[in-house]
């Protein structure tokens, strides 16, 4: 028979899977499994997100800036990048222990080293314990990256899409009701006097936020304990069927981990690339979530907005909920639309506009006294910009998923890409945070140095983006 027309695949371990040929059912989502991972998700969004309206003032009323309101910037950066340091150190390890001792093992060390740390973090009086505190609750916490391997391995080729595309819904809604809460019960001595009557919400007047963080990491623990399933192939309960997890039966589960896989055989043009996309946009991403609570809170004479802890903490829950809204309406119907690649790239032009529109924001500040309609008009509208932006994660998770040669590197892959993202966001806030008090300090550009150097790298990763494959290609065990 002749053979010479036949199409033929020659596969290495590190080359993705063509797209399956045969038209496949679509296996449903387990959703039990899918719901319980998204609700640890969703703590450590709301918790991580909740300090964001009052750090600046907790800065200040420290004192570590002897009374210089421009100097805040570089101090808050410092507290906000020390997460994410600590977490770059230590992610890619438990993202490898957790091939080794199971997934729900190592979740359980990161929620409670969260809990303790954010109790910890509301008890702090000087600057130096809310430095502890937060190290603390990096070098524990590897959830993120053990997360996506546990979804990745609940789901198959048909769902994974699907599954992928809630993780930036969920971080909006978290986004959305951390601030609110951080900014609502911050100081409750101030809101509530009479029920918060206690010296000890004088002594500790962010405790409040920090508790409740607190609990909801104990609840989510609890929530863990009872319903989640083990998805390493070799630490699962008999009774955990493909089926059980999302994956159709004609996938061959996994049977052996990846712990020993050579990261150094992982590392080709497909896997590295998205990791570089995403390490650059974390950057990106992070550096916008510490500037723009920065800007709010500027005084307006040096470029700010003036805002309180109470309205930046609305602004910033707006945002969040207006992104978790085009997320949930938007995102799938742009992704069969435009494809993974283009709809990033899309997200990475509205942050170039993004940078344009803060500098705008800051002129019409200062030229009319304070926020007035005009600003108001172009909050929204950066808050528009902001939500398109958002988007962007779902797309890199999807390419990032895709690159991975078989399911059982995802653990590792994930790793990386994690490791990656975190040495970006814990270089991103100091960075940029430092980089504003400069600009209004030294009057850099016309104070307007961080948003140039922002809308630079930004054109720079939409050139990035380019690079990334035009199509995902599905890739089963």
């Amino acid at each position: 028979m002749d053979t010479s027309h036949s199409p033929r695949m020659i596969a290495s371990e590190t080359t993705p899977l063509l797209p399956i040929e045969a038209l496949k059912p679509k296996t449903p989502l387990p959703k039990l499994q899918i719901g319980t991972i998204l609700t640890i998700q969703l703590a450590e969004a709301i918790a991580s997100t909740s300090i964001f309206p009052y750090i600046n003032q907790l800065i200040r009323e420290l004192g570590v800036t002897g009374g210089d309101d421009a100097a805040v910037g570089y101090y808050a950066g410092i507290i906000e990048s020390l997460f994410f340091a600590a977490q770059a150190l230590t992610v890619l390890r438990w993202s490898r222990l957790s091939d080794r001792i199971g997934r729900k093992p190592v979740l359980v060390i990161g929620l409670g080293g969260a809990c303790v740390s954010m109790l910890c973090f509301g008890l702090s009086t000087t600057f130096w314990s809310l430095v502890i505190s937060r190290c603390v609750c990096g070098f524990l916490n590897g959830n993120i990256g053990v997360m996506k391997t546990m979804i990745g391995e609940s789901t198959d080729s048909t769902n994974m899409a699907q599954a992928f595309a809630l993780i930036p819904i969920v971080w909006s809604l978290g986004g959305f009701i951390g601030p609110l809460m951080g900014g609502t019960l911050a100081r409750p001595q101030d809101h509530w006097p009479v029920l918060f009557a206690n010296s000890f919400w004088g002594k500790y007047p962010y405790f409040l936020p920090c508790a409740v963080a607190a609990c909801l990491f104990a609840l989510v623990l609890f929530i863990m304990t009872l319903f989640l399933e083990e998805t390493l192939s070799t630490k699962r309960r008999p009774k955990l069927t493909s089926a059980a997890l999302g994956v159709s039966s004609g996938e061959p589960l996994p049977q052996k981990p990846m712990a020993d896989t050579s990261l150094r055989s992982l590392l080709t043009p497909t896997v590295v690339i998205p990791i570089v996309n995403y390490a650059m946009f974390a950057f990106l991403d992070i550096s916008r979530r510490a500037l723009v609570p920065l800007f709010y809170s500027t005084p307006t004479y040096l470029g700010g907005l003036g805002f309180n802890p109470s309205s930046i903490g609305s602004w910033l829950a707006l945002f969040g909920i207006m992104d978790g809204v085009f997320q949930a309406l938007f995102f799938a119907k742009l992704v069969d639309r435009l494809g993974p690649k283009r709809l990033f790239r899309v997200s990475v032009s509205s942050y170039v506009s993004l940078m344009v529109v803060l500098p705008v924001m800051s002129w019409l500040a200062r030229a009319r006294g304070g926020a007035d309609y005009a600003v108001t008009f172009a909050l929204l509208f950066q808050l528009v910009l902001s939500s398109i932006c958002g988007m962007g994660f779902g797309t890199l998770l999807m390419i990032i998923t895709a690159s991975a040669p078989t399911k059982n590197t995802l653990g590792t892959i994930n790793g990386l890409a994690q490791t990656s993202a975190s040495i970006a966001r814990a270089i991103g806030p100091a960075f940029t945070t430092s980089l504003f008090a400069a600009s209004k300090e030294h009057n850099l550009l016309g104070g307007n140095a961080v948003f140039f150097i922002l809308f630079m790298l930004a054109c720079a990763l939409r050139w990035l983006g380019s690079r990334l494959p035009d199509e995902i290609k599905v890739r089963d065990e």
